[in-house]
């Protein structure tokens, strides 16, 4: 008897990690997108770079990626030295023997990671079908229509710059409340952006002062920007099933609550969906034992952070500019009795914009 087809929805990373794990195993994957593209959010005529993080684990997150099947065929930096800024413009250097995290590109180009995974999924047989909505799963299927509510929002500009490569960070409420403007350079393409986590009607501004920010401490220089803009929502369910089908990815809130590093956590939520449809595993027993633990500890460092202020995230970048920022972060994303003892505080504390997984 066949097999019969499995069909996903939504062509993020989420959803083709989870189609390549599934055709890595033998079966017939189905993917619908309802945009054109991959990666249409980040817009079609130019990217966005993110950071995909390399601290949770001690082991290389690109060596992780081959040792799973998954293609590092995407344009990259390793990230190793930075700078950071605090409210007082005093510099801090960020040091790590590993990278921090790799710098890669999204959206529908060439070198995206979007374009690879897609590329390496379409490579092992798989359909993906662009235009086209899924609106009802007949059969086994797997949900990744990617963020349903904003709780963070990223906004900046895109742009060709004459720069060198590198990374440099502000922790100012002024320029991001409760989050953190970046600069992130690779190969003569840049990206500025204010992140914030409150007042996102006032995000132009955020920006603006930002971007100002930047000009005066590094000289940024921006040829031809585009604005650009995104959000990111946390939440953390009780059940990331839809009726019997899986919810992976943004869709099921699977994010970093404290700077919006997700893209490990949703990647892994589609090998785990994959794997619960090829072994019968229940999703959420899977998910609850992989993910959660580094989840709930994301937001009690997202409660602990956002109470700092100006005046702490001084002290903090001054704390850690003399330690390996790298090893500093898997300590704190690790679950540990004092995370676990505050974890009730910060989930009463912590509201998510999002009030159930079906919204």
């Amino acid at each position: 008897m066949t097999d019969p087809i499995i069909e996903i929805a939504g062509a993020g990373p989420a959803g083709l990690v989870a189609a390549i794990t599934l055709a890595q195993a033998g079966r017939e994957v189905v993917v619908h997108e309802t945009h054109k593209e991959v990666g249409h959010r980040f817009g079609s005529q130019y990217q966005d770079f993110q950071g995909l993080e390399n601290w949770t684990t001690e082991q290389d997150v690109l060596s992780l990626f081959e040792e799973q099947g998954l293609t590092t065929d995407f344009a990259n930096l390793a990230c190793r030295q930075g700078t950071a800024f605090d409210y007082k413009e005093r510099e801090y250097k960020i040091n790590c023997k590993h990278p921090l995290f790799y710098m890669l590109e999204r959206g529908p180009g060439p070198k995206t990671l979007d374009s690879a995974l897609l590329r390496q999924a379409k490579g092992l047989g798989v359909e993906v079908r662009f235009n086209s909505r899924l609106r009802v799963i007949e059969n086994e299927g797997i949900m990744a229509a990617g963020p349903k509510a904003a709780d963070a929002m990223s906004a900046g500009y895109h742009f060709s710059t004459k720069m060198d490569d590198g990374y440099w960070v502000i922790c100012d409420d002024n320029l991001a409340p409760k989050g953190y403007s970046y600069l992130l350079i690779m190969d003569g393409v840049g990206t500025v952006k204010s992140c914030i986590f409150e007042d996102f009607k006032q995000e132009k501004l955020y920006v603006k002062r930002t971007v100002e920010a930047f000009e005066k401490l590094v000289n940024l220089e921006m040829i031809n920007p585009k604005f650009h803009g995104g959000i990111g929502n946390f939440y953390v369910p009780e059940t990331a099933y839809a009726g019997r089908h899986p919810i992976i990815g943004e869709q099921a809130g699977f994010q970093d609550t404290l700077w919006g590093f997700g893209m490990r956590l949703v990647i892994s939520s589609g090998q785990l969906a994959a794997q619960s449809l090829l072994t019968g595993e229940n999703y959420d027993t899977l998910w609850h034992r992989e993910l959660k633990p580094q989840m709930d500890a994301s937001i009690v460092n997202r409660c602990l952070f956002a109470l700092l202020g100006n005046r702490g995230y001084g002290w903090f970048l001054r704390a850690q500019s003399h330690r390996d920022v790298r090893e500093e972060l898997r300590k704190q994303y690790q679950s540990s009795i004092f995370k676990r003892a505050l974890h009730p505080w910060a989930k009463r504390r912590y509201l998510s914009n999002r009030e159930t997984l079906s919204k």
